[in-house]
């Protein structure tokens, strides 16, 4: 059987740039959720509404799931959802229970 050519560590360093720029783009595109999701946090707070909304993010992961193209399976987009939803139902409840005020955006964002 004939041994697979490796690929160079120049090939590997440009896919791990692509990559990194990648992670980038998420990290703003989650902070960019993140805004709004306190954004509706002030309207639930002034409207005395909970911050689980399960109808919603039940909504969500069934939206996603029938849009994904893949390569992620359906069971991967939820599990990665579930987090982002987690990460902010909690940002959320820090928000309520903190000052009121929304975070300042780091340098950079």
């Amino acid at each position: 059987m004939p041994k697979k050519e490796r690929p160079s560590s120049p090939q590997i360093a440009k896919l791990r740039q692509q990559i990194d720029s990648i992670d980038d783009g998420i990290a703003l595109l989650l902070n960019d959720r993140a805004r709004q999701v306190l954004a509706i946090g002030d309207v639930k707070r002034d409207a005395d509404l909970p911050i689980y909304a399960p109808d919603r993010e039940r909504a969500i992961l069934e939206r996603l799931a029938r849009d994904n193209r893949g390569p992620l399976s359906n069971e991967a987009i939820r599990r990665l959802f579930e987090r982002v939803i987690d990460e902010s139902r909690s940002l959320e409840r820090i928000y309520r229970e903190g000052s009121g005020s929304q975070p300042k955006q780091e340098r950079g964002s």
